[in-house]
């Protein structure tokens, strides 16, 4: 049930999709290529480069709300069930890219068990931060295989994951998991790809961390250093914009990225003003498909590389932007 592949899983996922595209899901399956209309459920605010993958492949993506502990499930099971076009769902399951939501046993049990109107939905499962814990006790996620295939949906969901932001960047491993019918399909696929990944960068893995223990007490080095960062983030914006009604942001337990959302139609305008001011933020728009925004609302912070003192001067900067902005947007200009 599982293929270690190369460093990137963000390739396997695109892989896997270009397969469907090409191929179809499984034998005798018609390629989503061949079909008239193909459309994937983006939960949004999301992964930008997931969304980059569905447009460059011509799927249609339908924006889904992402909610506190998931996706806004009574959107996603009416969207499945009534469109045959719906082939699937994007799902960054725990400390989720941009909010650090992490799914709750409801919704995984619901992707799991809902019926689908395409015999060939498939659940893109990226669960990129499992282990990027900042602190206390790890997040729980239910195991969205077992209850793919206690449903009856065993081939439903394709699980994908990396040591990305683990080891080194660039030299780590990939991987991909699913029920042995998907494992079956992708290898066969693979093995006009690639004669076998990098055995060399596995055995190096195995003989740092030897462990998932050993993984584990790595990735506490890790929150030691971004634990502080992610607090700066956290004090600066309580600090700078706390009960002023100006934006609100997300408080994660893991991951790598704040969620902020100011007033609606404030963050293109608050991001360009913070570029003028020299501080450059992802640009708004990015997490959701095609750059849209439907309320230009959305700013991801990515708190991982700066220095602590850079942080703090950059998201002072930040707070003033957004208020700036909003006394703008208030006064009519």
């Amino acid at each position: 049930e599982l293929i270690i592949g190369g460093n990137s899983s963000l390739t396997l996922m695109h892989d896997a999709m270009a397969w469907a595209v090409l191929f179809g899901t499984a034998a005798g399956s018609t390629p989503w290529g061949r079909q008239d209309n193909v459309k994937f459920l983006c939960p949004s605010p999301g992964y930008d480069r997931h969304f980059a993958i569905c447009q460059h492949l011509g799927i249609e993506m339908v924006p889904v709300t992402m909610k506190g502990d998931g996706p806004d499930m009574e959107a996603v099971e009416q969207l499945a069930a009534g469109d045959a076009a719906v082939k699937g769902i994007w799902c960054v399951p725990k400390y989720s890219n941009p909010t650090g939501a992490v799914y709750s046993d409801d919704v995984v049990g619901r992707l799991a068990a809902m019926p689908t109107k395409a015999a060939d939905f498939r659940i893109f499962w990226d669960n990129a931060y499992t282990v990027h814990h900042l602190d206390g006790a790890p997040a729980r996620l239910a195991n969205i295989l077992t209850a793919c295939r206690k449903s009856g949906h065993p081939d439903r969901v394709l699980l994908f994951g990396s040591t990305s932001k683990i080891s080194f960047a660039g030299s780590g491993l990939a991987f991909m998991a699913g029920s042995p019918g998907n494992m079956a399909w992708a290898k066969n696929h693979l093995g006009f790809q690639t004669i076998g990944p990098d055995k060399l960068s596995q055995l190096r893995h195995v003989a740092f961390f030897k462990d998932m223990a050993g993984v584990l007490t790595h990735m506490q080095k890790h929150a030691a250093i971004l634990k502080p960062k992610f607090d700066a983030v956290l004090e600066v914006l309580e600090r700078e914009l706390g009960g002023k009604g100006a934006a609100e942001w997300t408080r994660p337990t893991g991951g790598y990225f704040i969620n902020i959302d100011t007033a609606p139609g404030c963050a293109r305008r608050v991001v360009q003003m913070a570029t003028e001011a020299g501080v450059r933020l992802t640009p708004a728009g990015a997490t959701y498909p095609s750059q849209k925004d439907p309320l230009d609302c959305n700013i991801r912070i990515a708190p991982s590389f700066p220095s602590v003192a850079d942080i703090r001067t950059a998201i002072e900067v930040l707070g003033i932007c957004i208020q700036l902005t909003r006394t703008e947007q208030l006064e009519g200009k």
